[in-house]
């Protein structure tokens, strides 16, 4: 809006009688400076940018553009800590669109010698290939996203990419769960079997192409957590609270119950250091 005002302005500056080399000079500077204000207003909204990219490891990147969206739920529709239900406006952001695989997890494994996953020798190549990596800590996913120039996304970009401004319940709306959406409520012991290949699910991508940001693993996101986070953070670009004890996960697991995928659902909270089968992640990266 004030690129906008200031284009104004100058348009109503230009009937000042000056000379007309200066005019033409204070002009171009003008309009120079005009231009640049609205790309930098465009590229905050997304506007110009491409929908999609790939990353430094191949991964396919979506575009999430800037706005406004409600986080969180009302008053008795969910737990204390996912209260209350409060505007957020987020710069654009790029989210992964699918989980990190264990075949690109195994090259940053090879490139680093970075500590291996738990149940890594379980790993079967090229069966297991396009499986989501698990048993990975906090740690291990922020370095992993690090080292592909990414990081990992806030707790408000996760929302917004599986919710938009439309407070879908679900990434692929308001209906209930079912086995062609996602894949959750498995009671077995885990195995890399029981896992689906990332993208399994067409019918239950978000808003934005993500898949899986319901069902198959949870997910780490760059937060610690804070049960008063959601009444004192600030509104616009959360970063999430500056230190705490556990870190969170979003999106809910293969063994998961229906009330855990809800996109608005802080499905769990747990130490930084944690390994198991039900952890996963996605990188993001900011639009800029």
């Amino acid at each position: 809006m004030k690129s906008r005002q200031c284009c104004a302005r100058l348009r109503e500056r230009r009937s000042v009688v000056m000379n007309p080399l200066t005019a033409r000079q204070m002009w171009a500077q003008r309009s120079l400076f005009c231009f640049m204000l609205l790309m930098s207003g465009a590229i905050e909204a997304g506007e110009g940018l491409p929908k999609e990219l790939a990353a430094k490891d191949g991964a396919a990147m979506v575009l999430v553009p800037a706005g406004e969206f409600w986080m969180g739920l009302p008053e008795g529709e969910g737990l204390d800590d996912e209260q209350p239900r409060h505007k957020v406006y987020l710069d654009a952001f790029y989210i992964d669109r699918f989980e990190v695989t264990t075949q690109q997890y195994a090259g940053f494994l090879a490139s680093t010698g970075w500590e291996k996953p738990v149940n890594w020798d379980n790993v079967k190549f090229p069966e297991h290939a396009d499986r989501p990596v698990v048993g990975v800590n906090w740690s291990d996913a922020d370095a992993y996203c690090r080292m592909t120039a990414r990081r990992l996304p806030t707790e408000a970009e996760w929302e917004r990419a599986a919710r938009d401004e439309n407070e879908r319940k679900f990434p692929w709306g308001d209906a209930r769960p079912k086995t062609s959406l996602a894949l959750f409520g498995q009671m077995t012991q885990f195995s890399y079997d029981i896992l689906k290949p990332v993208g399994s699910y067409p019918s239950g991508a978000g808003p934005y192409g993500t898949f899986d940001q319901a069902g198959n693993v949870a997910e780490w996101v760059q937060d610690w957590y804070d049960g008063e986070y959601y009444r004192e953070g600030p509104e616009r670009n959360p970063p999430g609270p500056a230190q705490g004890q556990y870190k969170m996960t979003r999106g809910g697991s293969w063994s998961d119950m229906p009330v855990y995928l809800l996109s608005a659902s802080r499905t769990t909270k747990l130490p930084p250091g944690t390994r198991n089968g039900f952890i996963g992640f996605r990188c993001a990266q900011s639009a800029k």
